[in-house]
């Protein structure tokens, strides 16, 4: 999303993000199905719960998704992926409503310094992404980032409200989710236009969809891992564990892809 593809007056950057979750959700249902077969729980490719719960996880999820892709357009990567330690509020906030949980104050406290060290990291670093054609687009970004952590906030507590209420594994669940987001995300590829524009940009850059099957790949183990963590430990506890794993993807990114930080972001 931020590095362009070609060379010279020919160098584009990819900026379908429909066609990125459409690719990374039908990875993913790939993966969880063929898992169930080989584990001989072919029982599980049936619907455990209501279409409808299922297809309530997948909309929030692709408008995560489609957010946190399209911020790149606005914000920097560090700038996105810390923005992402903030979730702990709005899961806490989908929890009181959703699961009727009340959280301690050591909980509350916990929440505040983490958002409180992104606020931090947002006052003393650039915020503006590198393809950004407005300079003032990254409140347009911050905007997105808002959206995108209360779609993903409510994603996992439905989901752990699913695991609660019906006795079924992540597989079943990441295939379903994932199937209903394969409709939605084609549905808004035709809708919008952008499907003939991402296959005319793939045959102009054919090395782009290895990046993107790449990207697919990871992205489908992550949910595996996600569902996973969910139904073990709660949506509360994921959200700790995916603050820590953002400081890795902003050092790996500052070291791998020439994301500078300053002293102070440091």
């Amino acid at each position: 999303m931020t590095i362009p593809y070609g060379e010279g007056d020919k160098a584009e950057v990819f900026k379908y993000s429909l066609f990125l979750v459409f690719c990374n959700r039908t990875v993913a249902a790939t993966i969880a199905a063929i898992t169930l077969v080989i584990k001989g729980k072919t029982e599980e490719l049936k619907p455990v719960a209501p279409i409808l719960s299922y297809a309530s996880v997948s909309l929030s999820n692709v408008v995560a998704t489609t957010c946190q892709y399209e911020a790149l357009k606005h914000v920097t990567f560090a700038v996105q992926t810390l923005g992402k330690c903030a979730k702990m509020f709005p899961v806490m906030i989908w929890g009181y409503f959703i699961l009727k949980k009340r959280y301690t104050l050591r909980d509350v406290m916990l929440a505040v310094c983490i958002t409180g060290g992104c606020f931090i990291f947002f006052m003393t670093g650039p915020t503006v992404s590198r393809v950004a054609t407005d300079k003032n687009s990254s409140l347009f970004g911050i905007l997105l980032m808002v959206g995108y952590l209360s779609a993903d906030g409510y994603t996992s507590t439905f989901q752990q409200k699913m695991f609660k209420g019906y006795q079924m594994t992540s597989y079943n669940q990441v295939l379903y989710v994932s199937l209903c987001s394969i409709c939605l995300s084609s549905f808004g590829l035709v809708t919008s236009g952008q499907l003939g524009s991402t296959l005319s940009f793939i045959s102009r850059h054919p090395d782009a969809l290895s990046a993107m099957i790449l990207l697919s790949c990871a992205s489908s183990c992550g949910s595996l891992f996600i569902s996973y963590t969910i139904k073990t430990f709660g949506a509360l506890v994921f959200a700790i564990i995916m603050t820590t794993r953002q400081f890795l993807s902003i050092l790996l990114s500052s070291l791998f892809f020439g994301s500078p930080l300053t002293g102070g972001q440091w």
